[in-house]
């Protein structure tokens, strides 16, 4: 038996929250999705006037994020990014359809260093999304920071 951490509803929300901030204090609309370490929706928000899209990819961002234990953006950067031609997991993409997503945006959750679950961020470009999923993982720190937990607020993130 190992012992697990589970994110609640209201942590989540609380996440929810301080990402709409960073987003509105640098003016761009975005949906933010917190999800388990299963990748499922604890809860997601989407802005007014976003883009409809967004719900469906920050979806697949938290899913990424938190099934494999790294931010999204990591499986594309150069050199070795493992999604690029060549490189060991190119294509992996395509093994779940719509729910895998290799660009900026997702980041795990990661507390005590177990991956708890995910955030997934869409609508800005790559700067904005990770200022707002950073947000996320910073307010959540700092919830548990009280409790003794440490959570990994940066964005390049692998485990």
């Amino acid at each position: 038996m190992r012992q697990v951490y589970e994110l609640t509803l209201e942590e989540a929300k609380l996440m929810i929250e301080a990402a709409k901030k960073k987003a509105e204090e640098i003016n761009v609309l975005e949906t933010i999705a917190i999800v388990d370490s299963g990748g499922f929706v604890i809860a997601m928000e989407r802005m007014n006037k976003s883009r409809v899209t967004g719900p469906e990819i920050a979806m697949a961002k938290g899913f990424t994020a938190a099934g494999h234990k790294r931010s999204t953006h990591l499986f594309n950067r150069e050199p070795s990014g493992p999604v690029l031609p060549g490189n060991e997991a190119f294509g992996i993409q395509h093994m779940i359809p719509g729910k895998f997503a290799t660009f900026v945006g997702g980041f795990p959750i990661v507390v005590n260093n177990e991956v708890i679950g995910g955030v997934g961020v869409s609508g800005g470009n790559g700067e904005q999304d990770t200022a707002v999923g950073v947000a996320a993982l910073e307010a959540l720190a700092e919830h548990l920071k009280s409790e003794g937990h440490e959570v990994l607020t940066e964005p390049d993130i692998k485990l």
